[in-house]
Parts: structure tokens; sequence; C-alpha cells
């Protein structure tokens, strides 16, 4: 009998059924186990194709979905399922959610509060560090910085994010397949200092042009905001910065010269209404509040209730914190606490001067 991460692959590979059926077939019937058996005729006709297609073959569909599950083992990828939760909460709740998630490295980075920053690949020196600086900063006050790992602003932002804390990388091939080739040391890196390699491309995929706009959607579902440093009027960014809006999120830009061919994507951000930011504790000052609640489970910090839950969990993860340094799988352990809540805690905590993150470890510090 098919498991569920098998049904979810063979899916995947089926004629006709892409990013956005697969989300729908997983909403239509619960599960992808039940999606893939279902009769044909309950499905739309589009979708009819690709399951007759299983049907005609279903041992070849079988044997593909155990070479990639046997590809993850080999490469150390977990693949998690919309339905698991480790599936990160901000992202699931976007239009069409990618219905499986490719990660290399720490999984467990993609329920950290995340603030996207992205750009141009034609940068201009001032835009190349500005991206850094921002990284550095909003990294070391306890966000994780999550880009694409293109070239130009996304890999300066990555970048800076690995000099104080963490960063994950959300990439249009498979998790597999550094792109481009240069990025080899950086790709590295990330994986070294305790963030994430992101993908729902199955590993072996290649750069095609089709899936950068599509995994646009998710550097930006999984983030709080996202911060648009440089970029053209027509532009990988921009995009992103209008997805952030049609998910709820919040954009910010950096505004730059008017001779400047890269700020006038900026410019029509902040005319369109994206907050202008002058400096990173422009974007704290805007998110910061939101961070105790926004993870899953955790309630807004205004209520009576979540404010004793707040002073209950805070005492727990400073009782089990110590003081001396520990990583978020160490204090997860520790507290038997899930993720989402436990890094959500923890910015708070670290907004009130309780903690301090450098480099992926927290310390107690009153």
């Amino acid at each position: 009998m098919l498991t569920e991460h098998e049904c979810a692959l063979i899916l995947q590979a089926l004629p006709g059924i892409g990013s956005v059926a697969l989300s729908k077939l997983h909403q239509q019937f619960g599960s992808f186990t039940q999606a893939l058996q279902t009769p044909t005729n309950t499905v739309v006709p589009a979708y009819r194709k690709g399951l007759n297609a299983y049907r005609a073959k279903p041992a070849d569909f079988a044997q593909f979905a155990q070479e990639i599950l046997h590809t993850c083992t080999a490469q150390a990828i977990d693949i998690v399922l919309i339905s698991s939760p480790d599936y990160p909460a901000l992202l699931r709740e976007i239009d069409t959610p990618p219905a499986l998630l490719f990660v290399k490295g720490n999984t467990s980075a993609l329920n950290l509060p995340q603030i996207a920053i992205v750009g141009s690949r034609h940068h201009s020196a001032a835009g190349q560090q500005n991206a850094r600086a921002f990284a550095r900063y909003l990294a070391n006050s306890g966000f994780t910085i999550t880009s694409g790992l293109a070239l130009g602003i996304d890999a300066a932002a990555h970048l800076g994010a690995l000099e104080t804390g963490n960063t994950i990388a959300v990439l249009g091939t498979g998790v597999d397949v550094i792109y481009p080739r240069r990025h080899q040391s950086l790709y590295a890196d990330i994986l070294t200092r305790g963030g994430a390699i992101v993908s729902e491309f199955p590993p072996g995929t290649p750069a095609r042009p089709g899936n950068f706009p599509q995994r646009n959607r998710i550097i930006s579902g999984l983030s709080l905001g996202v911060l648009v440093v440089e970029a053209a009027l027509k532009s990988g960014s921009l995009i992103t910065a209008r997805l952030a809006m049609e998910q709820g999120r919040e954009v910010f830009a950096i505004p730059g010269s008017i001779h400047n061919p890269s700020a006038k994507g900026c410019h029509q951000l902040i005319r369109q209404g994206a907050a202008l930011v002058e400096t990173a504790d422009d974007i704290i000052n805007e998110l910061g509040g939101m961070l105790a609640y926004k993870a899953e489970g955790v309630e807004p910090a205004n209520t009576p209730d979540a404010i004793s839950k707040l002073d209950n969990t805070a005492n727990q993860i400073l009782n089990a914190l110590g003081f001396d340094p520990a990583d978020l799988d160490t204090l997860m352990s520790r507290t038997q606490l899930a993720a989402a809540t436990l890094s959500a805690q923890l910015v708070q905590l670290e907004l009130e001067g309780w903690v301090e993150q450098r480099a992926g470890l927290y310390n107690r510090i009153k």
C-alpha cells in the first residue's frame, strides 16, 4: 500500500497536475492518498488525464516515487507535506500553498519569524551594501532572512544574515541543484550555519524560467514582510512584492536616486503603498509587535489569556535556557514546545531584553 508521501510524489509527477492542482486536490479530498484513489469522474476534467495516466501504469509511477524517496534519504532531504505539523504556519495561509516542500538543512528554521529581502541582480554598490547591512541587523534582531539565492541583492542578503543569524534560500530548482553555480560556497554556508534550502520542485529539477516566478510566492508566503532593496520596473522582485501584498504581508522599500533605473521599482512600490524605510529599525518597529502571536497557535498579546500564556511560557523557556548558549533544536528538546511557538516567544523575549541571539545561538542576559 502506498504511503501519503508516495501518493504526493506520484500526483506531482502526473501530466497536467501542477502546483496549483496538487494543492487543490489535497484541499478537496483531505489527503494525497484519497486524491490518487478517487474515481476519475470526481475531479475536474483538467486533472483526469493525469489520473488516467497513473491508472494505466501504476507500477511505473510507484517506482518513480520510490526513486525520489531514495534520493531524499541519500542526500538528507526532508519532504514536508502540507498536512505535517512541521509545515510553516504562515505559508499555509496563502492561496494555493505548495502542497509539499523539499527541505535540506534545518527544517525547524521554516517556522522562525522571517523577513524576505529581495532585489535586482544588476544592483548598485549602495544597493548591495544596504542589502547586506539590513540583513545583518535584522538577523541580529531575531529575524531569519529569506531570499532566493540569486545573484545580486539576494546573495548580499544571505551573506549579511550569516554574519549574525539565520537565513533560508528558496530555490526555483531542486534543493540539490545549486543555481547559479558560483553560489556553491554560499549554499554550503547556509546549511552549516543552521539555515535551510527549500523548494517545491523534486530533487534534480533544473533551472527553468517559469519556476522562478512560482517560487516567489513561497519567499513572500514564508515571511512576515518583504523588503525590496533595488528593483527595476519589470523584475521578479516586484512580482514577489505584489504577491506579498496579495497575501496580506507587509511590503517595505528603500528609496534611491531618481537617476538609478534599479530604484524605479522601489519608488513605484512606495507610490502603491509600500512603507518607505531608511533604517532596519523602521521594519522592526512595524513588525516586532506581531512576532509574539503571528505563528500558529499563539494568540495576540492584548488578551488576558495570551498574557498569562506568555508569562508561563517565557519562564519555561528561560529556565530551559539557563545561562549557557543554546540553539533552537536544543530548546525545543528541553521545552517540548513547537518550533513556531518557541521561536515567536524567543523573539518576544529578545525584544523585551531577556535574551539575545547571535549566529543561531540564544543567550540569556538577565
